[in-house]
């Protein structure tokens, strides 16, 4: 090894065996070769005479960069130089006397590793790019004439074209429109020139070494695939290579590979862009199908996928050509044509059902595009004929089989281990695909369907001892064809579905202890929960269902609080015809309701319901004691019995020292008052406001007392409570009601004036939830102020926009506006505006002066430098280009500001000081945005704009307020005029 090999090992190093410093000795050394103008010459003669791998890639490496870098720069006599020695080196170390014998391998191409083989592959590439055909047109015919040297050559030949196609042809690579139209180049001249012969040589190839060398056929084969979208198809596609791939594809001795790319060719054969008519010829003269159900059955997984490819392929092509003829009378013979269609995919679906059969995943995923399109096919059609249906039914039990668990998996599911859930998650994900082919099977065929699904449960019904697996995907399949019910056929007594849903509401399923189970069956009682609105017969089942071990007793806390929650919903639908079985209902939660029960579960009792799922039971019992069905009678008997333990309970904890423990560690007491506080809000949901205000309101009385011992509890417990808020405030934060977001915000309120500051951490996560809630509640337009704006609708949305006002200015006015800023940029945005568009035109003029306090305090504390990066993006440019327009000038000009009345004198202060503010923050920016494109706008002479911005740099607040309303009183008339004639 002399000095350069040296060097280039030890530039190649990455063990870190070589010392740092002669590692970057070395590479230095060669990178100075580099620059010799002798390079060229130098790599060749090296790359013929060492045998290390590493020079030899060096040398080709440094080729590929004089070629892409400096080929302008190369005389003729070295470009003729160059191609003549890489020639040379695809056969041989040396085409020299001295040149070793072919017979050993080792010391032809072959001898060299493939990343060698690959960069003298890519070099010949690049000068096929840069002077084929014009420079070098006999590159190609170069490289066939060696071909009888040996394996060597044909190794390169399929590496040189392979490397041609990706980088240069390929179109599934991102190209420049440079860059295609060299392919363009390329492709027209070997169409013309050589590419026929290209194709004889692989044909002969073949033969020639399929009996020995069957990794070279493999390459062959490959480099074959890759080229049939672009040449003629009868170089491909005839008497001599048909049978070849036939007879590699349908044999079970041959090499997998071979196998495998005789299976590509023929994808790539049936893919080929063709005219319709010549298309369809040609797959019919294929016979593919016939050809691969002669195959052995084989358990190969990566054979089967590309079976599958190539019969997913086949059938695709079929279904296009039928699409683009239309079928209707195309060249005056439309039934010979449809027969034609119809005879192949007769022919090539079994084969595909038996391959979609297999256990590997990829393979039945690829054909899920296909069989949609299949279907989707059926759709236009005049009807099914009995094949037709025969495959519908195939295709129906083929989902079903595929969206099965493995068995292996049936404990961990049950228990939900780590691998268990896992699995969920992924047939989750996989069986996306399974459902849009079934829904779509669903639309074309329902009947056929219905019947299948009422099948699948029918048999594991007759069957205590089913399979878990397949007792989970029959009710998963009942449950997605739930989804197109209409409420006619929920109220019909027949039908397969009908049939099948009174069947399944009328026993215990197999497996119901089993989660996924549980869980399913739940869901599908509330799916079908119409049905049994118009069945009352099936009520006390059902019941049954929720209040038992099935349900909100169940051995697994997912299940249980699943049950809880859906029970709710349950509730909502049957309200009115659940009231006989009130007695039964409340007996059967008597377990989740009681506070004995609660403080059970404080204890650690893992039977009972977690804090927030108990929390939709007592919303439940809410809905069923909040109806008009029940006599006031009852329903304070009712209320009462909840209500008056749940208050008891925590006066008592209250009345205690039972909250001055720690509070990082929530003692027993805590935990009970958290339960008592969501209990009752949750209790209350059912009871609507004309309700407990107007028909009953001895229930409104009782609710009082509730919601005034909620505030009590603040005043009671003071600064000690404040540990204890987040969990008692997160039970809150799901609220959707108007008015109950509305007395959440007041309780807030109150805690912001309570605590202030201490409020903080807490509004972090509330403030930015009750700005989205109040978006959603408020409409975008504002709040109508004329006729028919006293509703109580537009009462309540009034008075949520006033409590939110408060809100905004108590969070202000405390020095924390900083839990203003939040993620949901939409959330603080409609805040913003609703301030800006209260601040320029809320018709109650003290409104407006809050909304001024609190956008000042906002100016204050979010906006810097313009050099600054900015808390919230937008504000500064909000605050210079609409506030301080429309707010501080453009209002004020109107005549219905009102300079008589004290309290409009009073917001005109505030004007002045926000202005004053905004000066601070922005300086002459804000000055130059008023000279310049606020105040001529509201048609300001020159010089009292000049006075103005004067008296905004050097006045003080109260001269400034004195100047600004005569600047006011001058302004008005010509502002109110102009603005009138436009």
């Amino acid at each position: 090894m002399d000095d350069f090999e040296k060097a280039i090992y030890f530039s190649f190093d990455q063990s870190g065996a070589v010392d740092e410093n002669l590692r970057a000795q070395a590479m230095a050394y060669c990178e100075q070769v580099k620059r010799s103008p002798s390079i060229l010459h130098f790599c060749l003669e090296k790359y013929r005479a060492s045998k290390y791998a590493e020079v030899q890639f060096w040398c080709f490496q440094t080729l590929e960069e004089v070629l892409r870098l400096k080929y302008t720069g190369i005389d003729l006599r070295d470009r003729m130089f160059l191609k003549s020695a890489l020639l040379g080196a695809l056969s041989n170390y040396d085409s020299g006397p001295d040149a070793p014998h072919a017979a050993d391998e080792s010391a032809t191409i072959l001898g060299r590793p493939s990343f060698v083989r690959n960069k003298l592959a890519q070099i010949i590439v690049i000068l096929v790019r840069l002077e084929y055909p014009t420079e070098w047109p006999s590159v190609f015919l170069d490289i066939l004439s060696l071909l009888s040297k040996g394996p060597g050559v044909v190794d390169m030949l399929c590496r040189i074209l392979i490397s041609l196609d990706e980088e240069i042809i390929s179109l599934e690579y991102p190209r420049t429109s440079d860059e295609i139209a060299i392919a363009m180049r390329i492709k027209d001249a070997m169409r013309q020139q050589c590419i026929t012969r290209i194709a004889e040589a692989w044909y002969s190839l073949i033969m020639m070494y399929k009996g020995s060398r069957m990794q070279l056929v493999v390459n062959i084969l490959e480099t074959m695939h890759r080229y049939v979208s672009w040449i003629d198809i009868n170089l491909v596609a005839n008497d001599s290579f048909i049978p070849l791939f036939f007879e590699f594809l349908t044999s079970p001795h041959e090499l997998l590979q071979v196998r495998c790319a005789a299976a590509d060719c023929l994808l790539a054969i049936v893919s080929k862009r063709m005219d319709v008519f010549s298309k369809l010829a040609l797959l019919q003269q294929l016979r593919i199908g016939h050809v691969c159900s002669q195959i052995v059955e084989t358990q190969d997984s990566e054979f089967l996928l590309k079976l599958t490819a190539l019969l997913t392929g086949l059938a695709t092509e079929v279904l296009e050509c039928s699409k683009k003829m239309d079928l209707n009378g195309v060249s005056g013979q439309p039934v010979a044509v449809t027969q034609v269609v119809v005879d192949m995919l007769d022919e090539i679906l079994p084969s595909v059902f038996l391959y979609m059969q297999s256990g590997d995943e990829e393979i039945s995923t690829t054909t899920f595009q296909f069989l949609s399109n299949y279907i989707a096919r059926m759709k236009g059609s005049n009807g099914m004929n009995i094949k037709q249906e025969t495959h519908v039914r195939q295709i129906l039990e083929l989902v079903r089989r595929r969206m099965r668990y493995d068995s292996a998996y049936r404990i961990s599911l049950d228990k939900l281990v780590k691998d268990g859930e896992e699995e969920e998650c992924r047939m989750i994900d996989y069986r996306k695909d399974l459902f849009t082919l079934f829904r779509n099977i669903y639309r074309v065929a329902p009947a056929i369907t219905k019947s299948f699904v009422k099948n699948c449960v029918a048999t594991f019904i007759k069957d205590p001892e089913a399979a878990f697996e397949d007792v989970e995907a029959g009710l998963m399949l009942f449950y997605v064809i739930g989804e197109g019910m209409t409420e006619d056929e929920l109220k019909s007594n027949t039908g397969a579905i009908q049939e099948t849903i009174a069947a399944l509401l009328s026993m215990i399923v197999p497996c119901h202890s089993h989660r996924l189970i549980s869980l399913l069956y739940l869901d599908i009682v509330i799916r079908y929960i119409r049905f049994v609105q118009h069945h009352v017969e099936f009520i006390p089942s059902v019941l049954a269902t929720f209040l038992d071990a099935r349900g909100v007793y169940h051995q697994n806390p997912f299940v249980r609080n699943k049950a809880s929650y859906l029970f709710m919903r349950l509730v909502k639908v049957l309200r009115s015809q659940l009231t006989p079985y009130l007695d039964s209902i409340l007996q059967g939660l008597q377990g989740i309701l009681s506070s004995a029960a609660f403080t059970k579960q404080t204890c650690g009792n893992p039977e009972l319901l977690l804090l927030e799922d108990r929390s939709y039971a007592f919303e439940a019992v809410g809905l069923l004691l909040g109806t008009e069905d029940l006599t006031l009678g009852k329903q304070e008997k009712y209320l009462s019995a909840l209500l008056v333990p749940l208050c008891a309970q925590a006066d008592a904890i209250l009345a205690s020292r039972a909250l001055q423990g720690n509070p990082t560690e929530p003692s027993s007491a805590v935990l009970t008052l958290q339960y008592v506080i969501s209990s009752i809000c949750y209790l209350s949901k059912g009871f609507g406001e004309q309700l407990v205000a107007s028909n009953r309101p001895a229930l409104g009385i009782m609710f009082i007392q509730v919601i005034s011992f909620l505030h009590r509890m603040v005043e009671t417990l003071g600064s000690a409570i404040l540990p204890y808020l987040p969990a008692t405030i997160q039970q809150l934060l799901s609220i959707t009601e108007l008015k109950d977001v509305v007395e959440f915000i007041l309780l807030m309120n109150q805690l912001i004036h309570k605590f202030k500051v201490g409020m903080k951490d807490i509004l972090q996560e509330v403030a930015p939830a009750i700005m989205v809630q109040v978006s959603k509640l408020l409409p975008k337009e504002g709040l109508p102020d004329g006729l028919g704006s006293n509703i109580e609708e537009i009462r309540e949305l009034q008075e949520l926009q006033r409590v939110f006002l408060t809100f905004l200015h108590a969070i202000t006015l405390n020095d924390i506006s900083s839990v203003l800023v939040t993620q949901n940029s939409q959330g603080l945005n409609d805040t913003i505006q609703l301030l800006y568009q209260a601040t320029c035109n809320h018709k109650d003029i003290l409104v407006r002066k809050v909304c001024i306090q609190v956008l000042a305090k906002l100016i204050m504390d979010w906006c810097g430098s313009s050099s600054e990066k900015e808390k919230v993006p937008g504000f500064r440019r909000f605050v210079i280009e609409q506030f301080a327009a429309e707010c501080c000038i453009f209002s004020v000009l109107q005549n219905s500001f009102d300079l008589r009345d004290v309290n409009t004198v009073v917001v005109l202060g505030e004007i002045v000081a926000v202005q004053r503010i905004i000066y601070e923050k922005y300086g002459d920016e804000f000055l130059m945005q008023l000279a310049n494109q606020i105040l001529p706008a509201a048609h300001c002479p020159p010089n009292l704009a000049e006075q103005y911005c004067l008296h905004i740099q050097r006045s003080d607040v109260k001269d400034l307020k004195i100047f600004f309303k005569s600047f006011v009183e001058k302004l008005r008339p010509e502002y109110n005029c102009k603005r009138a004639s436009t």
